[in-house]
């Protein structure tokens, strides 16, 4: 279940000053050990301990094949690939680019694939109102 607050928007200026919009709720953060913990109590025969290790290689080989300019596509999860944040206004021509000067940050992307796309979430997706203060659910809107 997606719990969401909603707030108003007060940037003067916008094309949605003064109206309300849905922001979820993060309740928790997962840690890798939360989710290896997770897997495990699924009884599909494989420890905590397997599944930390397995999860880590696997955030390790993620990391060193995006940093070699390959995407990860892991099914039904998400595409993992490198992006580049460019600085604003960009070099006048080839000659006059520079790394320093015109790349402001490198990141990393991730985007829907298979069962985990938005049309599927909409589908799949329960959204229950949550209270600003208390953040504990309260009535579906």
């Amino acid at each position: 279940m997606i719990k969401y607050i909603l707030k108003q928007n007060k940037i003067d200026g916008s094309p949605g000053f003064g109206k309300w919009y849905a922001y979820p709720v993060v309740e928790q953060t997962m840690s890798l050990k939360d989710l290896a913990k997770h897997m495990a109590e699924h009884n599909f025969g494989f420890s905590e301990a397997m599944c930390i290790g397995v999860l880590t290689a696997m955030v390790k080989c993620i990391k060193e094949q995006v940093l070699e300019g390959k995407n990860v596509k892991i099914d039904d999860l998400a595409i993992f690939s490198c992006g580049i944040r460019n600085a604003s206004g960009g070099a006048a021509s080839v000659e006059e680019f520079n790394v320093v000067k015109n790349i402001k940050t490198v990141k990393l992307r991730s985007r829907a694939t298979g069962t985990l796309t938005a049309k599927n979430l909409d589908l799949e997706a329960t959204l229950k109102k949550a209270t600003a203060t208390t953040l504990k659910a309260s009535t579906s809107e």
